[in-house]
């Protein structure tokens, strides 16, 4: 079956399944273009809880789906390839972030949303990357703050609130290996380019840059600036959607190797093969749902 004949089918599928397709900003450009809506976890699960459909198929990961899940208990979550997970989200389980929080009584547990529900039902509140330091503003700072899982993210927080936070080791690969000389070699070549990283990379890496963004914050600044060149350091299916958007700019990727292959794992075929055998479906435990929900909620009163 060729590209175009898959599409059909897919499109044909989706009426007939009341199903709405959505797709991180890290997808491949033909699962995006496919896409009803194409952004960050949270704000996809918050448009799929907004929508009027009985199915929701993620593109994306495994943690996003079940954010989703966890936002639509009445909705049915599909994920085209179960093995699309995250491993920063990996590196931290319910039972290791229980035992972390004995070691400090009174302790408030910020929980990057790149986290399993049961990881979330254990944490006081969410955050994303683009209100961390909101979210850490608003705490109680003469209690212990541990911020999970991603150290990065939880460093450039600290480094914005003046907070003395607890850091879970945990960090997303991609942006790890995104290194100060990917972005001075970048910049040698793009003299005039400005540089937009994710707050997940490493501190080194962000002092070079001229602005710390989520997805969405690189995508809005990349839209609202009158520069012309950035160097944009996150993982590379970003720039389809700013090229897209922004087609009399030029865009630059910070490192070629910034590429998670946990998104590159969803396809055409397997999104055609999802809304036919309705397979993955992701299921959070109602125990779990309630108390993982209760931290995303806690978040969204904040912003």
């Amino acid at each position: 079956m060729n590209k175009q004949s898959i599409i059909k089918k897919i499109l044909h599928l989706k009426k007939i399944r009341n199903a709405v397709i959505l797709a991180h900003n890290y997808q491949t450009e033909e699962v995006q273009d496919i896409a009803d809506f194409v952004g960050d976890s949270l704000g996809l699960s918050q448009k799929a809880a907004a929508a009027e459909a009985a199915v929701i198929l993620f593109c994306g990961v495994h943690f996003m789906a079940e954010t989703a899940a966890m936002l639509s208990p009445d909705k049915i979550v599909l994920l085209p390839d179960p093995r699309a997970g995250c491993p920063m989200a990996d590196m931290i389980t319910a039972a290791a972030l229980r035992h972390e929080k004995e070691k400090y009584p009174g302790v408030q547990v910020v929980c990057y949303v790149n986290s399993t529900a049961e990881v979330k039902a254990e944490s006081d509140l969410c955050c994303t990357s683009s209100n961390a330091i909101k979210v850490v503003q608003s705490l109680e700072s003469h209690r212990p703050i541990l911020f999970v899982p991603d150290q990065y993210l939880g460093s450039y927080s600290a480094s914005k609130t003046n907070r003395d936070l607890i850091l879970w080791p945990g960090y997303c690969p991609v942006h790890m290996h995104i290194s100060v000389d990917d972005i001075k070699n970048a910049k040698s070549r793009h003299h005039h380019a400005a540089v937009l990283v994710h707050p997940e990379c490493r501190p080194e890496v962000i002092a070079l840059a001229d602005h710390a963004l989520s997805t969405d914050g690189i995508l809005r600044h990349a839209r609202e600036s009158g520069v012309k060149e950035f160097i944009v350091g996150t993982e590379t299916g970003i720039l389809h959607r700013l090229k897209k958007e922004n087609p009399e700019k030029v865009f630059i990727p910070a490192s070629q190797a910034a590429v998670c292959v946990d998104m590159k794992l969803v396809t055409l075929e397997k999104i055609l093969w999802s809304l036919e055998t309705m397979e993955h479906r992701v299921i959070v435990p109602e125990a779990i749902r309630k108390r993982a929900v209760n931290a995303v909620a806690r978040m969204i009163e904040i912003i």
